[in-house]
């Protein structure tokens, strides 16, 4: 099974995808996907998927899990990505954390932060934890796990090799863990070290290769790492990139605002982010509204006070939520207005 969340960011609802491509409502049948609903999947069997909702409109996906708690890396995983790298193949895994807050929707922009000049990429095969896990052995390792996902873990190399400590800062910045389109269930996998990967920037195949080639893999990494710490239901284990990253290339080259990645792995779906730079409050604000609006004709912002999940006029107007002055935010065009009192002060301001 297919499972899956989608909605306005911090407001994403349960869904799963059938055999036609269609999204079906999740939401009468589990309150998330993640959590206990992860720990014990039996539920899915009494899951009639014909007699699921269709979710009509087009919708923006979210990261496939909620509520993870741990989202733990493994770096150097591939012989020849570390040989790109200038670097040995570990003798043990190597481990660090890249924040939850990272975590976006498998379409969500990747924002190039504030002081950045190497934003690089890295499609890598994501395990989501079904079971609780304390050592376990290989031999075990796969039943605690619920399934797979697509992740991008987007670095960015200076804040990560030039700054020193630990590669954690350079990880974790928003919007650099893009997950998902889906959480595929581990029955529909049938070995996940036969996975074809890939990843294009702006049509030009950068990383073309397979989960084969990992040093340490699935069963090794979950097993290993329940030695140090319990893996709790929807945490999420990024297994390493194969080679293809931009750091490697001579000369090394890194995302710019205009850029387009591609990326997916054989059976887990794709993703495609546009890539944009770090923007101030009120630039933000407007270009999610007008993402908001092109993604059906309504107001998607949360906690929109102006039109809470109603239908929205087309152009001029596109709607968005503000805190500046108390107000809603609207877009006009190129200008950025203030809602006061029903009425709309337009400003000089051109925002794209």
């Amino acid at each position: 099974m297919k499972l899956l969340r989608y909605g306005a960011a911090g407001s994403e609802k349960p869904g799963l995808l059938d055999d036609n491509g269609h999204i079906r409502d999740l939401g009468g049948v589990v309150d998330d996907i993640g959590g206990q609903w992860l720990a014990d999947l039996a539920w899915m069997r009494d899951v009639d998927i014909a007699g699921l909702p269709v979710v009509e409109e087009p919708q923006r996906l979210g990261p496939c899990v909620a509520g993870t708690g741990k989202f733990i890396c493994i770096g150097l995983n591939f012989a020849d990505h570390a040989a790109e790298a200038g670097l040995e193949v570990p003798p043990e895994p190597v481990i660090f954390m890249k924040a939850t807050s990272a975590m976006s929707g498998p379409n969500d922009d990747i924002v190039i932060p504030k002081g950045s000049s190497a934003t690089d990429w890295e499609v890598e095969l994501g395990v989501v934890i079904g079971k609780h896990a304390k050592h376990v052995s290989q031999d075990e390792a796969l039943d605690h796990v619920a399934g797979y996902c697509v992740v991008n873990d987007v670095s960015e190399r200076d804040f990560q090799n030039k700054r020193s400590g630990q590669w954690t800062k350079g990880k974790s910045c928003d919007s650099f863990g893009p997950t998902g389109p889906w959480l595929v269930t581990r029955d529909e996998i049938a070995d996940p070290q036969q996975l074809a990967m890939w990843l294009s920037v702006n049509g030009e195949t950068m990383q073309n290769g397979s989960s084969a080639t990992m040093v340490y893999g699935v069963a090794h990494l979950v097993s290993y790492l329940s030695q140090f710490m319990t893996l709790h239901p929807g945490d999420i284990v990024s297994t390493g990139t194969p080679p293809g990253v931009g750091q490697g290339l001579k000369p090394p080259r890194y995302l710019k605002p205009g850029d387009m990645v591609e990326l997916g792995i054989e059976g887990l779906g794709s993703q495609r982010q546009s890539v944009r730079a770090h923007a101030s409050r009120a630039t933000s604000v407007a270009l999610r509204a007008r993402r908001c609006w092109r993604a059906g004709g309504r107001c998607l912002a949360t906690g929109c006070r102006a039109f809470p999940g109603k239908a929205v006029a087309g152009p001029p107007f596109r709607h968005a939520l503000s805190r500046q002055g108390g107000a809603d935010l609207h877009v006009r065009d190129k200008q950025i207005g203030f809602t006061r009192r029903g009425g709309v002060r337009p400003t000089r301001r051109t925002i794209w």
